[in-house]
């Protein structure tokens, strides 16, 4: 089970909804806010995005879990994770990363690349919505589509 392959088990219970055109929002802004990236090529990042879609903060980091955990970390610190929002990464969504955002009770998760397997049955059974292969126009839900309003 996963609990067994995880050690512990995390249920989302942010149940707040987003407009499709609010996930495509932050989607379109995503590589203009990474700031860092912009000019060296190489870095990852991780955002939360507010209800309408706008990029309230950003990490950046070489490693994706890196800037993942630096969101994180933003988040808890200065409460923004129990505002109404959602988090963007901009790479492949690992069960690692799935768990990691399910313990700060974020709701919904968007990757521009693919998660694992292990990432899309970690989602379901925390109560996650994760969405994959997040680029301009397009995503595919794997888990937990009820937040999504289209």
């Amino acid at each position: 089970t996963l609990e067994e392959t995880l050690g512990r088990s995390f249920k989302v219970t942010n149940a707040k909804k987003f407009e499709n055109s609010a996930i495509q929002r932050a989607i379109q802004s995503l590589s203009t806010a990474q700031t860092l990236n912009s000019g060296v090529g190489t870095l990852h990042g991780a955002a939360w995005a507010d209800a309408a879609g706008n990029i309230a903060e950003i990490r950046e980091d070489v490693g994706r879990h890196n800037a993942l955990d630096k969101l994180i970390g933003v988040l808890l610190s200065t409460n923004l994770s129990h505002r109404d929002g959602f988090a963007l990464i901009t790479s492949r969504a690992s069960y690692e990363m799935v768990s990691k955002a399910s313990a700060a009770n974020i709701g919904m998760l968007v990757a521009v690349s693919g998660p694992t397997s292990l990432a899309i049955n970690t989602a379901k059974e925390s109560g996650m919505t994760l969405l994959g292969f997040a680029r301009d126009g397009r995503q595919t839900i794997y888990a937990n589509k009820q937040r999504i309003i289209i």
